[in-house]
C-alpha cells in the first residue's frame, strides 16, 4: 500500500544509497549568509557532526579551495567523539575561500574491524579475506593515474585471496594497507554539505596591530604655523620610538567655509578658525584632493613611502559626507536629500545639528552612479599607496552599500583593512564586521569595573562574534574622553593603556593628548575635549617630561615580542578576591608561552589581595614552582599552586605583565626554566 501511495502521489524515494548525514558544520556565520575572518598563518578549525545508520564506519573530509583555486583541495578529517569530526586548515594565502565537508561511509575500515572482531572470537574468516580482495582491488581502480600503488593494492589483493592464511591475516591488519587505503577512499555515495561556507584570510595586520592619531595640521614645532604632512614626516621617528605600525590621519581634505564651525564646536567661526577636517570639499576639491595647507599629493605619496621605511603604515580616514561648499554638492545635487523648502539637509543626531556637513542619500534614484564615485575615491587613494582606511561613521551609510564596497575593493585588493569607527547599537556594529569591515571600534571605552569588562571581552572572545568580529580597542579618540579618564589623572591613563594594549591585539590611542595625559572637558558631564583639535591646531609640548611615551614604547615591544598577545581568542580570565583587580591571560598554540596579567582598576588606591590562577588552562603543574617575570618593572616572582598575593600601587605600579617560565628537568635531571 505504501509504494501505491508513492507512485500516486509523483513522490521519488531518496537515493539510499547516500546514507552518511553531514550537518552542524562549525564555524559559519548566520547559517553561512557571511564569511568567517581569520589572518594570515592561522589555521581554521572546522567542525562537523558525520554519521550513518547502523554500525558501518564513516570518514569525511574538509574541501577548501581559494578564489584563485579551480580546483577544491581536500584534508581528512578526525574523530572528536561522539560522531563529531575535526580538521584543521592551514592559511598561507590572504584571500577570500569557499569550504565544505564531505562524508561517506568507510567500507574497508569497516571491514577491517569486523574482521578483526570475528579473528578475536575464532570464527572463520575465509570469505572475509575474499570481500577485503574486492575492495582492494575497486582501490587500484580509482588508483590508476598511480600505478605503483594500483599494482601495490593487487598484489595484496591476491594475497588475502591466497592460501596462505598468515600472510592474508598479515595484509588484512597492516597499518600500511590501512594507510594506502585512506589515499584511495571511496565516495561515490558521498553526502556533502548543503553549503558553501565563506571564508576571508587577512593579512597579519588586520589580526595584530597598534593605531597612532594624529591631526598633521597639528605637527609643526613652530606655534606661529600650522604643521604639514612634512611636518607629520619629521614625526615619524617619535611615532616609531612607541611602537605604533599604522599612523591614522583624520580627513586631510580642503576644509568647506560654509557654515564653519569654530573653536569648542562653535556655530560661529572667526576668520582664523581652520574648521573640521570632516567639513570635507571646498572649490580646491573634494575626497580625492590635499587641503594646501598640508601639502600636495607628493608630498602625501612621499610621507607614505618615508613611513614605510619605519615600518609603519598610513591609515586615511574615509567620511563619506561633504561640506556644502564640496564639488559633488554642485555637481550632483541630486546625491542629497532635499527638506520641503528645498534646502539640503545637513547631518543631524538630534538635538545636535552638524550645519557644516551635507549626508549623502542612499536612497537617491541616482545610488549607483554614487555608489561607484566613492568607490572610486577609495581606489584613487589605493594607488597612491594606502592599504588601510578607518571608515568614519559606518553605521550612517547603507549596510548593503558597504558589503558591495569592501567586498568589490577586496577581491582587487585582498590586502586593504577597514576598520569600522561605529559607536553604535550592537546588532549594528556587529552586521558592519559581516559586511566586511576588517575590525571595529568597540565599547571597551565605557568597560571599566572588573565585571563589565570580564563580560564583555567573554562575550567578544567566547561566542560566534570571535568569527567575524575583530576588535581595535581605544581609551580615546578626539570624539571621546571618558570620565574614567577626566577624573583618574595619569594613573587611569597607565591602566587604560595596558588594558587595551593587552585585552586587545588591535588597540590604538589619540596622541599625543593620550600620552600627554589631557583629561580636561569641555564641560562638566561631556566627553568632548575642552578646546578640541577637532576645531582648532593645536600646538604639543611632544617632549615633555610627564609623557607616558617611554611607558608606551614598552608595552608595544612587549606585545611585538609575545605572539600569545596578538591573538584576541586565547583570552582566559583569572579569579582574583579583589573586585577592583582584574586578572587574565593568553597563552600561545601548544602553552609554549604564556603571558598573565594583573591590572589594578581603580587610580586613585593601592590593591591588594589573592589571586587564584586556573593553572589546568596554562599548562601549569600545581605541584611545582613556576617564575613569573613581570615584563614592566623586570621584577621576578617564585610562585607555587595557583593562590599568590599581589599589590599594586596606581601611581607607581599599577599592573603586572607578566610572563610565565617554567621548570623544566632534562634527561639529567637538570631543572632550569624555560
Amino acid at each position: 500500500m505504501a509504494s501505491c501511495l508513492l507512485i500516486s502521489s509523483g513522490m521519488v524515494p531518496p537515493d539510499g544509497r547516500s546514507r552518511v548525514v553531514v550537518e552542524h558544520v562549525r564555524p559559519q556565520v548566520d547559517d553561512g549568509e557571511f564569511a568567517v575572518k581569520r589572518t594570515v598563518g592561522d589555521a581554521l578549525i572546522v567542525e562537523s557532526d558525520i554519521f550513518a545508520d547502523g554500525h558501518d564506519a564513516v570518514a569525511g573530509e574538509v574541501l577548501y579551495r581559494h578564489a584563485l583555486d579551480e580546483d577544491w583541495r581536500r584534508l581528512p578529517m578526525t574523530p572528536a567523539g561522539n560522531d563529531r569530526w575535526r580538521c584543521e586548515i592551514p592559511l598561507p594565502e590572504i584571500g577570500r575561500y569557499r569550504y565544505t565537508v564531505e562524508g561517506w561511509i568507510d567500507r574497508f575500515t569497516s571491514w577491517r574491524g569486523d574482521l578483526i572482531k570475528r579473528i578475536d572470537a575464532g570464527q572463520a574468516v575465509r570469505i572475509e579475506y575474499l570481500v577485503g580482495a574486492e575492495l582492494l582491488d575497486q582501490a587500484a581502480t580509482r588508483a590508476a593515474d598511480a600505478e605503483a600503488d594500483a599494482a601495490q593494492l593487487r598484489e595484496w589483493a591476491a594475497a588475502l585471496r591466497g592460501t596462505e592464511v598468515a600472510m592474508s591475516k598479515q595484509v588484512a591488519l597492516a597499518d600500511e594497507v590501512a594507510a594506502m587505503m585512506e589515499r584511495y577512499p571511496d565516495r561515490r555515495f558521498a553526502t556533502r554539505y548543503g553549503k558553501e561556507l565563506a571564508l576571508v584570510v587577512d593579512r597579519e595586520k588586520a589580526g595584530f596591530s597598534a593605531w597612532y592619531e594624529v591631526f598633521p595640521r597639528s605637527c609643526s614645532p613652530d606655534a606661529s604655523r600650522p604643521g604639514t604632512l612634512r611636518d607629520c614626516e619629521a614625526r615619524l621617528p617619535y611615532i616609531a620610538a612607541m611602537g605604533f605600525d599604522t599612523l591614522y590621519f583624520p580627513p586631510i581634505h580642503p576644509i568647506g567655509q560654509t557654515a564653519r564651525k569654530g573653536k569648542n564646536n562653535r556655530i560661529a567661526a572667526g576668520p582664523d578658525d581652520p574648521g573640521s577636517p570632516w567639513a570635507i570639499g571646498s572649490a580646491e576639491g573634494g575626497h580625492t584632493a590635499i587641503d594646501p595647507k598640508l601639502g600636495t599629493l607628493d608630498d602625501f605619496e612621499r610621507l607614505v613611502a618615508k613611513a614605510a621605511e619605519f615600518e609603519i603604515e598610513i591609515a586615511l580616514d574615509l567620511a563619506f559626507q561633504c561640506s556644502p561648499d564640496h564639488p559633488y554638492v554642485r555637481q550632483h545635487p541630486e546625491w542629497f536629500r532635499r527638506r520641503p523648502d528645498g534646502t539640503i539637509q545637513c547631518a543631524q543626531n538630534p538635538p545636535k545639528n552638524y550645519e557644516d556637513i551635507f549626508p549623502f542619500d542612499f536612497e537617491t534614484p541616482q545610488w549607483r552612479e554614487l555608489s561607484e564615485e566613492l568607490k572610486n575615491v577609495v581606489m584613487f587613494w589605493i594607488a597612491r599607496g594606502v592599504r588601510i582606511f578607518r571608515v568614519d561613521n559606518p553605521h550612517t551609510k547603507a549596510l548593503p552599500f558597504w558589503e558591495w564596497l569592501i567586498g568589490d575593493v577586496k577581491d582587487r585588493h585582498p590586502e586593504v583593512i577597514f576598520l569600522a569607527e561605529a559607536f553604535t547599537r550592537p546588532k549594528v556594529m556587529y552586521r558592519l564586521a559581516k559586511a566586511g569591515f576588517s575590525q571595529s571600534y568597540t565599547y571597551f571605552t565605557w568597560r571599566n569595573s572588573k565585571q563589565e569588562l570580564t563580560d564583555y571581552f567573554r562575550q567578544l572572545t567566547e561566542t560566534e562574534l570571535r568569527e567575524f568580529n575583530r576588535p581595535n580597542l581605544w581609551p580615546n579618540t578626539p570624539d571621546i574622553l571618558s570620565e574614567f579618564l577626566q577624573v583618574g589623572g595619569r594613573a587611569a591613563f597607565v591602566i587604560r593603556l595596558i588594558l587595551a594594549a593587552t585585552l586587545g591585539a588591535n588597540y590604538g590611542i589619540y596622541g599625543p593628548a593620550f600620552e600627554l595625559c589631557e583629561n580636561a572637558p569641555r564641560e562638566p558631564g561631556a566627553e568632548e575635549y575642552l578646546d578640541s583639535e577637532k576645531y582648532e591646531v593645536k600646538h604639543w609640548d611632544w617632549d615633555s617630561p610627564r609623557s607616558l611615551k617611554d611607558l608606551i614604547a614598552r608595552i608595544n615591544r612587549i606585545r611585538r615580542e609575545n605572539p600569545s598577545l596578538r591573538r584576541d581568542a586565547n583570552l582566559r580570565f583569572h579569579e582574583t578576591d579583589n573586585p577592583s583587580v582584574i586578572c587574565y591571560s593568553k597563552s600561545s598554540a601548544g602553552l609554549a608561552e604564556t603571558v598573565i596579567v594583573l591590572c589594578n582598576l581603580d587610580p586613585f588606591h593601592t590593591q591588594s589581595g589573592w589571586l587564584n590562577l586556573d593553572l589546568g588552562s596554562l599548562g601549569l603543574d600545581p605541584n611545582r614552582t613556576f617564575q613569573a617575570h613581570d615584563l614592566l618593572g623586570g621584577a621576578r616572582y617564585l610562585w607555587h599552586g595557583a593562590r599568590n598575593y599581589f599589590e599594586l600601587v596606581p601611581e607607581t605600579r599599577p599592573a603586572h605583565i607578566m610572563k610565565v617560565r617554567r621548570w623544566v628537568r632534562t634527561e639529567r635531571d637538570f631543572d632550569y626554566y624555560l
